[in-house]
């Protein structure tokens, strides 16, 4: 216990070697052991040897668990490593995993993020029961591959079942919103964030929301949008104004954007970056 204990403290320490070398000594290692190591890898952005973990994991007496298979689909996420991730889903179906709602909802994530949407949806609608996070994963999937459409309904079947959307819900439904170019829909969907959920809208959902407005081109409405934010706007939300000023070439706005970018983020090449690429797009190089 004190081993497993200590390889997540180094773990969540980003002292990943140290983690891996308490692991690698311990004598009798476990399904939490295994699981500590694996998570580590994936949390600190090692996905590669979160597999090759799990490839070791598979030749010893040890039986993975749902933990396992959830980090191990997460590893696989980062990677968008489709192959592996099928492979993985083969091993929860041998080991009968393929009905536990955290499994599912981690290969629809998978899925979802390696461009597999009739994946996704196949083990979505065979998850045996409804929650909030399984159905945010259906609609993240969709979104992140451009069907803002079809993440739209999926929300509205949520709402007719009667499951309350949460945070997380909401900025996929904007996310969606966004890269779909459906402007109503997600004014409407921000507004009722707090009008019909009481949910107070995080810099998450103001992000989403001025990136919609923004390659919508409504760059009047998108400033303003800042402004009126409760809490004083992240770095990464002038980066958002500037990458829309970019896009509809309006540098006297977007210099602005990137002024405040910098005095919040001074370390932060990305305001250097849109900036000259929106003087180059301008033809400014003075």
């Amino acid at each position: 216990v004190m081993g497993n204990a200590l390889v997540n403290l180094y773990g969540k320490c980003r002292c990943l070697d140290d983690a891996k070398s308490l692991f690698d000594k311990m004598p009798d290692r476990d399904v939490v052991s295994w699981n500590t190591m694996i998570a580590s890898c994936t949390r600190n952005g090692h996905s590669t040897e979160a597999l090759h973990l799990f490839q070791q994991l598979q030749l010893t007496s040890v039986k993975p668990n749902n933990v396992t298979f959830v980090s191990v689909l997460d590893a696989a996420s980062c990677l968008v490593a489709l192959a592996q991730g099928k492979e993985c889903h083969a091993t929860i179906v041998d080991s009968g995993f393929d009905t536990d709602g955290l499994v599912g909802t981690a290969l629809v994530s998978m899925y979802g993020k390696c461009g597999s949407l009739k994946d996704a949806r196949s083990v979505f609608d065979r998850i045996p029961y409804d929650s909030v996070v399984s159905w945010t994963a259906m609609i993240a999937a969709y979104a992140h591959n451009g069907y803002g459409k079809e993440g739209v309904e999926i929300f509205r079947e949520m709402q007719l079942k009667g499951m309350k959307p949460d945070k997380a819900t909401f900025i996929s439904i904007l996310f969606a919103c966004s890269h779909s170019g459906l402007v109503d829909d997600g004014r409407y969907y921000f507004v009722s964030l707090n009008k019909d959920y009481a949910i107070i809208p995080a810099v998450e959902h103001f992000v989403c929301m001025i990136d919609l407005l923004g390659r919508a081109g409504l760059l009047d409405e998108t400033e303003n949008l800042i402004n009126s934010m409760p809490v004083p706007p992240a770095a990464v939300t002038w980066l958002t104004l500037l990458g829309a000023c970019r896009r509809h070439c309006d540098v006297k706005r977007g210099a602005h954007a990137a002024e405040r970018a910098f005095e919040l983020d001074p370390n932060n090449p990305d305001p250097y970056i849109l900036l000259c690429n929106m003087y180059a797009a301008a033809g400014r190089w003075d």
